[in-house]
């Protein structure tokens, strides 16, 4: 019976020791098995990586529910959840806070702050599987990550909720990220214009009174996208062309001035311009001019110091660039695309009587002007222009009287009646050299527009020797075919135009903003014409040269005063015209 009660007494441990044995052998098993996982099962370990993006935080209602970081326990940097993740950050690279993409830290870390950088590794980790990187992760890595993320569910939530809100603020911000603005500004010039001395183009002693001019422009800006500009001017002016009132010639007309051979509008409000610039891909933008527009608005005229529209740089229409660009205005569309920083193409197309639906006017069988332009930045500091422009029933609007055929005759400013009436049969030359036509023939032209065409091509140089010395230039040759003999009025022929100029321009200087320049060249000059025009039109027969300097000084940042000479040396392209000397002070206001 002893022995009974013995075995009973030990039957109970043998039984305990047994079973711990066997629970240690099934867990080494399972362990072992559980490290024989394949590179291809990583992905049946579910991580759950949160989308993170900021650790800011974000006032929201709903942030008054969440725990201060305060009542969390801190993060040692002997813990090993701190050692592991450091570990993870060097060899994934998802603690970038160091140069060298190690994670250095050795300081106590709230919860909140570990669960970020947990978080991000996370996140990291992630990606690598789902882009096929899965071997760059290790088994135990996993396993790691996996316990982290266990222990720190709930402060990875807290991330969770703190991060919604601002990616539903984001998002709609990107949603309405720009709203439709208009912009306003304007100019206002005030010249005081004065002849010193000279003849008109009649031969006749130029009026030397003073004059006192302005013209103002508001100009509102648009914008629906944030790419595009709806630009819309108004202008009022009751300055006049010099060629329709004083000089009776193109050459030397004056930038801010009404249109060549006319008068103001005495300061009537008239839509001046009216266009929509837009991106068409990355590289393309398109200009559609609804009203009066320029080819200078949407080309580079490669002479950017001097071409300020009237407003500032030269004073005279010439010196602003290149009288081709002249010949295409109206309404129409442009468009500019750039192969690279250094080249460009530029393609328009402009019609003057876009909105007359009438005979020999509309969008096709008008006015208009088609350029082609190429411009080359071959290096930082020197640009050329290649340029083309095709025209019907257009001019230059600067140079000789017969250079602007059309418009001349059209205008009858080149002709003095007493000297139609002693040659009513036959076109002759006055003594002055000007355009002279019988009576018959301008009775006949009267209302009607000489049909002529044009086919012009430019060169355009700019070369910026130091940021305080500018040099450029162009040269321009213009064919001008006379294509219909008006019932015999005026014979079919061709013209031969001519202009050149060189410029100087000086950035800042004496003071910072300013702009010192100067221009000489020959404005547009009929060098040659056709048997049939010779004793009819004939050609300029000598050479006037446009010589321009002045001096644009900023009195303030919203106020700049330009005082400037032009003179004329042989005003029409005749020497027997005394040269013309012109007097400018133009004050120009901007807001």
């Amino acid at each position: 019976m002893p022995k009974v009660c013995n075995v009973l007494l030990v039957f109970p441990a043998i039984l305990v020791a047994t079973f711990f044995v066997l629970t240690r052998s099934l867990a080494a098993k399972a362990l072992t098995r559980n490290h024989k996982l394949s590179t291809s099962q990583h992905a049946l370990i579910s991580i759950e990586p949160i989308d993170f993006r900021s650790s800011e935080d974000d006032a929201d209602d709903g942030m008054s529910q969440i725990n201060s970081v305060s009542e969390l326990s801190d993060v040692q940097s002997t813990d090993w959840v701190f050692q592991a993740l450091q570990s993870l950050g060097e060899r994934y690279g998802c603690l970038t806070r160091y140069p060298n993409r190690s994670y250095r830290g050795n300081r106590v870390m709230t919860r909140y702050e570990f669960a970020t950088g947990l978080n991000a590794c996370l996140n990291r980790v992630n990606e690598l599987i789902t882009t096929a990187s899965s071997d760059l992760v290790s088994e135990q890595d996993l396993l790691i990550l996996q316990n982290l993320r266990q222990q720190f569910a709930g402060d990875l939530a807290i991330l969770q909720g703190r991060v919604n809100p601002v990616e539903a603020k984001v998002a709609e911000l990107q949603a309405h990220q720009f709203s439709t603005t208009t912009k306003l500004d304007g100019t206002v010039v005030i010249a005081s214009v004065s002849v010193f001395a000279g003849d008109n183009a009649r031969g006749q002693k130029i009026n030397t009174t003073p004059i006192l001019a302005n013209r103002a422009r508001l100009n509102f800006s648009t914008s629906f996208t944030g790419k595009d500009q709806l630009r819309t001017r108004l202008q009022a002016t009751n300055s006049n062309a010099l060629s329709g009132s004083s000089t009776f010639t193109p050459e030397g007309e004056l930038r801010f001035s009404a249109s060549t051979y006319s008068n103001g509008n005495k300061n009537n409000i008239d839509l001046d311009e009216l266009s929509y610039t837009f991106l068409l891909g990355k590289n393309t933008k398109v200009v559609i001019d609804g009203h009066f527009g320029t080819a200078d608005d949407f080309t580079d005229t490669v002479n950017s110091f001097l071409d300020g529209d009237g407003d500032s740089g030269a004073l005279s229409n010439f010196g602003t660039h290149n009288p081709i660009y002249n010949l295409v205005a109206g309404s129409g569309i442009a468009v500019t695309h750039e192969f690279s920083d250094n080249a460009e193409l530029t393609l328009g197309y402009l019609a003057s009587e876009s909105n007359d639906p009438s005979h020999k006017n509309g969008l096709f069988n008008g006015p208009y002007g088609a350029i082609g332009q190429l411009t080359i930045k071959l290096s930082e500091n020197f640009t050329i222009g290649l340029t083309y422009v095709n025209s019907y029933n257009n001019d230059l609007t600067v140079g000789s009287n017969r250079a602007n055929l059309h418009s001349a005759l059209l205008s009858n400013s080149a002709v003095l009646p007493s000297e139609i009436a002693s040659s009513p049969s036959r076109g002759t030359q006055t003594s002055s050299g000007n355009v002279i036509l019988p009576t018959r023939t301008l009775e006949k032209l009267r209302g009607e527009s000489l049909p002529t065409s044009t086919n012009s091509y430019g060169i355009e140089a700019s070369y910026q020797i130091n940021r305080r010395f500018v040099v450029g230039g162009w040269v321009g040759y213009t064919n001008t075919r006379i294509r219909s003999k008006l019932g015999g009025v005026i014979p079919p022929g061709e013209l031969d135009i001519w202009n050149y100029a060189l410029t100087l321009a000086f950035p800042d200087l004496g003071k910072k903003g300013s702009l010192g320049g100067i221009i000489v060249g020959m404005e547009p000059k009929v060098t040659d014409v056709s048997v049939s025009l010779r004793r009819l039109v004939g050609k300029d027969p000598m050479t006037s040269y446009h010589i321009e300097t002045f001096y644009q000084y900023p009195v303030t940042d919203n106020i700049a005063i330009t005082p400037g000479i032009i003179y004329l040396t042989a005003p029409d392209h005749n020497s027997r015209n005394a040269g013309d000397v012109l007097g400018v002070i133009r004050s120009t206001l901007t807001f």
